[in-house]
């Protein structure tokens, strides 16, 4: 393999193929970056075996080939190369990977091509049509809410539904649910379901950055994976076997107390409040104070209490109706759920300290977070 391209092409797509990098592996293959020609472009790729992520780059190709490269000493490399161009060659005979730029010179020890393990090749016919910022949001209102204990790995895995024209993303981990819907611009082919674990999802989101691209989502019958297709940039994601719980049946059909108020002011007191919270158990007291007439102002106390550092309170104007409630969170969870409501106001519905709560933004009726109460001391 001979091949000339940019010095930031080149440090772009290791930063992009880099995170699927297996950091710990009884394979040392799976510590390597495969570089290969490609249709006259560069590709890279990275696996753990879970996630796989490939990027195409520009390139000038002399000689076609391929080689995988130790990730870091290569990423690390790249980055401190002077001048624009770099000048990649091959001695396949002893898997040594000259890199030239500048007035530099090095040479990287490498392993053959064939002890990568392979990616699939997707057939992109039938592929679902996703729009990149809106899934891109969607990922972001939901994969947070997904459990991270390994013990329940169904749990940390995202569920993803396609009906038609309708997508709908949810995660769960036992003490919160977060449901994001869509509507697709194109109805899918046929039906989908499928549990992708978060983190890849979160990639996903990261990979996409800010970008307006067509993003295509397969999922190859038989092979346990979804693939998707950015411009010049596939992510592939090994699927969660299991049966999803049944989420529907945690969201609660009707409340006694409706509270209405300002998305910004609560995060705000939640983010107050959990500066005493995280010295115990994250455990913060909403206090939600009714008055006579139905949708009159009224407020909203949230307190937190920290035997080594002391207690906060902060009152938040509100709209409620119902009765007063005085209801505990994990506050780190209220605040994550808030912090991805786009909307200005927020309601909470409740029936009662020790049912779940549900939170909807208000205008928005694609997206809605469930959050457990905790025990009142």
């Amino acid at each position: 393999m001979k091949a000339t391209v940019l010095q930031e092409n080149l440090a772009r797509g290791l930063g992009l193929v880099s995170r699927a990098v297996s950091p710990r592996s009884t394979l040392p293959v799976l510590g390597n970056i495969l570089i290969a020609s490609d249709e006259g472009r560069l590709r890279l790729s990275a696996t753990n075996l879970e996630l796989g992520i490939t990027a195409w780059i520009p390139a000038r190709i002399e000689q076609e080939g391929s080689t995988t490269v130790p990730a870091r000493t290569f990423a690390d490399l790249v980055a401190t190369l002077p001048g624009e161009q770099v000048m990649l060659s091959l001695d396949t005979r002893t898997q040594t990977l000259n890199v030239r730029g500048g007035t530099s010179t090095n040479d990287i020890k490498c392993i053959d091509a064939q002890e990568f393990p392979p990616l699939p090749v997707p057939n992109l016919d039938g592929a679902v049509q996703l729009n990149i910022s809106d899934f891109r949001e969607m990922i972001q209102q939901v994969a947070f809410a997904a459990s991270t204990d390994e013990a329940r790995p169904v749990l940390m895995g995202v569920l993803l539904q396609v009906e038609k024209d309708k997508l709908t993303l949810a995660a769960a981990d036992g003490f919160r649910l977060s449901v994001r819907k869509a509507t697709l611009a194109s109805p899918a082919p046929s039906p989908l379901s499928a549990i992708i674990p978060a983190r890849s999802l979160t990639e996903l989101a990261r990979l996409a950055g800010d970008g307006s691209q067509p993003l295509q989502m397969v999922l190859p019958k038989l092979r346990g994976q979804v693939v998707f297709r950015l411009k010049d940039v596939e992510l592939t994601s090994q699927l969660i076997d299991g049966a999803f719980p049944d989420y529907q049946q945690i969201i609660p059909r009707k409340y006694t107390t409706r509270t209405l108020v300002s998305t910004n002011s609560l995060l705000k007191a939640c983010k107050q409040a959990e500066i005493f919270a995280r010295e115990g158990s994250n455990v913060a007291r909403l206090n939600i104070k009714s008055t006579s007439g139905e949708l009159q102002p009224s407020e909203l106390e949230i307190s937190a209490v920290s035997e080594e550092t002391g207690k906060s309170e902060t009152i938040v104007e509100a709209t409620v109706d119902g009765g007063g409630v005085l209801i505990a969170f994990n506050v780190k969870f209220l605040r994550e759920a808030l912090e991805v409501v786009k909307t200005p106001n927020v309601a909470l519905e409740m029936s009662a300290a020790n049912a779940p709560c549900v939170l909807r933004p208000v205008g928005d009726d694609q997206f809605l977070h469930v959050i457990m109460p905790m025990h009142l001391g």
